[in-house]
């Protein structure tokens, strides 16, 4: 095989938004075309006018920008054999179907929708439910074409089946694929509103486009005699063929939204890494060998083979897609996840204050939270503490004026979580509070500059160290367990029972709003 006799086409239908499925067979295309050398075309598949979905193209091309599946011909890129949109090929199509009426291989129907449905239903009860037509116009006399014409009927065009005999052609997975011609019927190739089905414009474009290999999904297996048949009948060279291998849920079946799938858009808004994605879809159907799961896109480019793709279906599973994200995001420098983290929220930001954090704040937060995330969403939920408080905030005015800490001359903060979170399990109301207030009185006597901003990690690490010197013994003091204590904490300053490390959270948080959050907290519990 010449490398640069590869043409592969990626051809969606916008019908709908694309999900997993669609993007993995244009990553195994795109894939097989970049290791050798070769092109990689999207053709928009758009003559099924009553199907198609406002925004499925953007949201088509905005997928495979996403991840990074660059096209070399096509919508936005242009090429020597478009129009890239059937829509606008219409006249292509006609003349190879005219071509197939005069060489005897198509007839013209009229038969009407409810002929057609009554045929359906006769040849259902007949147990002849492979074919949906009878053929009732295959052998009609030009007079009789010329009456139904007359009244005004527009016909389909049909492809004249051969009713005896095999189809036969070879799969680059499956291997030899036979079929019985007499289980095929005469399928329409152009509609009576002047549209194609998809056999006939599919067939045109990829001989048209000169593609060399057709990479598609395994539904599409049953199709394919329609298509050799089609070929042969226009005098074409058929190209190669790969059906991809089904892709299934946990369970087994085919993979629908309860088992996880959905669009590859929704991925990226829920903080999924392109990188992740691509490689976790690579291995859906196709390995490297039985150990290997984590490859570039640069090692995927160079193993690619058709020959590694399996010929089962292959298994969905979230979790593991999660798993890899995290370990793509554990793999980042603090400062690459750090403007993933921040582009994220540029694009969804939860919260006005989230808008305008620093890069450098984010820097600080993100050694807290990067061995414990899987996704960008994930990890902004970790520290959305930290700018977003577990409180409401209230104005000094509207504090009660028997406040147990005085009129504070700084906004406060009202907690809106229950307070059996504070106590979790084992604490009492008066423990509590009397281990709070006692937090509170060392933290205002440690005195540290710790507030929050502006510093690198080495200072981080010491403010780190110094909360944990003075709140360790503390525990003790007070006859408590540090598990019981730090959990009282770090609802206290985080309103999470799980949160990144305390010390390097307060050290993070900084002085004010530690000691606003404690103050906050003890309000909450109320006077012993």
């Amino acid at each position: 095989m010449s490398e640069e006799s590869v043409r592969v086409r990626f051809a969606p239908s916008p019908t709908g938004i694309p999900h997993v499925g669609n993007i993995r067979t244009a990553l195994f295309n795109w894939l097989f075309a970049r290791h050798h050398g070769g092109s990689f075309i999207l053709r928009i598949e758009d003559t099924d006018v009553t199907r198609r979905v406002e925004g499925a193209v953007e949201a088509i091309l905005e997928s495979l920008r996403w991840l990074g599946l660059d096209w070399d011909e096509g919508p936005e890129v242009g090429g020597d054999y478009g129009p890239y949109f059937q829509s606008k090929r219409l006249e292509l199509y006609h003349r190879c179907a005219q071509q197939l009426l005069e060489g005897g291989h198509a007839y013209k129907c009229y038969c009407s929708e409810e002929r057609l449905d009554r045929t359906r239903a006769e040849m259902a009860k007949r147990k002849e439910a492979m074919r949906s037509y009878d053929r009732h116009c295959r052998h009609l006399s030009d007079k009789e074409r010329t009456k139904l014409e007359s009244q005004g009927i527009t016909p389909v065009v049909r492809f004249k089946t051969p009713l005896e005999g095999q189809i036969r052609f070879h799969d680059l997975i499956r291997g030899e694929v036979v079929f019985e011609a007499s289980t095929i019927d005469d399928f329409v190739l152009l509609k009576s509103d002047g549209y194609p089905t998809y056999h006939m414009a599919n067939v045109a474009d990829d001989h048209l486009m000169k593609i060399s290999h057709v990479l598609r999904a395994d539904e599409w297996l049953s199709s394919t005699p329609r298509h050799v048949l089609l070929y042969e009948s226009l005098g074409y060279e058929p190209p190669v063929f790969a059906h991809l291998p089904m892709i299934l849920g946990s369970d087994r079946a085919k993979l629908s939204k309860r088992h996880g799938a959905t669009s590859v858009i929704e991925y990226r808004d829920k903080g999924y890494l392109p990188e992740a994605v691509v490689n976790f879809l690579a291995l859906l159907g196709w390995a490297l060998d039985d150990k290997t799961e984590i490859l570039s896109k640069e090692e995927l480019i160079r193993y690619f083979s058709i020959e590694r793709i399996s010929k089962t279906g292959a298994i969905f599973n979230k979790d593991k897609l999660d798993w890899m994200n995290g370990v793509y995001m554990r793999n980042m420098s603090i400062a690459e996840l750090t403007d993933r983290l921040r582009a994220f929220l540029e694009r969804y930001p939860p919260t006005k204050v989230e808008r305008s954090i620093s890069a450098e704040y984010v820097l600080q937060i993100v050694p807290l939270i990067q061995e414990r995330a899987t996704t960008l969403e994930g990890a902004a939920d970790q520290y959305r503490f930290i700018f977003k408080p577990p409180t409401q905030i209230i104005k000094p005015e509207s504090i009660p004026s028997e406040e147990k800490f005085g009129t504070p001359t700084v906004i406060q903060e009202k907690i809106d979580y229950d307070a059996g979170l504070l106590l979790g399990k084992k604490l009492t109301k008066e423990t509590a509070v009397a281990a709070l207030e006692a937090a509170l009185q060392r933290l205002t006597d440690l005195g540290a500059d710790w507030d929050g901003t502006g510093r690198d990690a080495e200072k981080l690490a010491k403010d780190a160290q110094s909360l944990e010197e003075v709140l360790r013994p503390l525990a003790d003091e007070l006859g408590l367990k540090t598990g019981e204590f730090f959990g009282l904490l770090r609802v206290a300053v985080t309103g999470r029972t799980a949160a990144p490390p305390l010390f390097q959270t307060m050290a993070v948080l900084g002085r004010e709003r530690c000691l606003r959050r404690i103050e906050a907290a003890l309000r909450k519990l109320g006077p012993v």
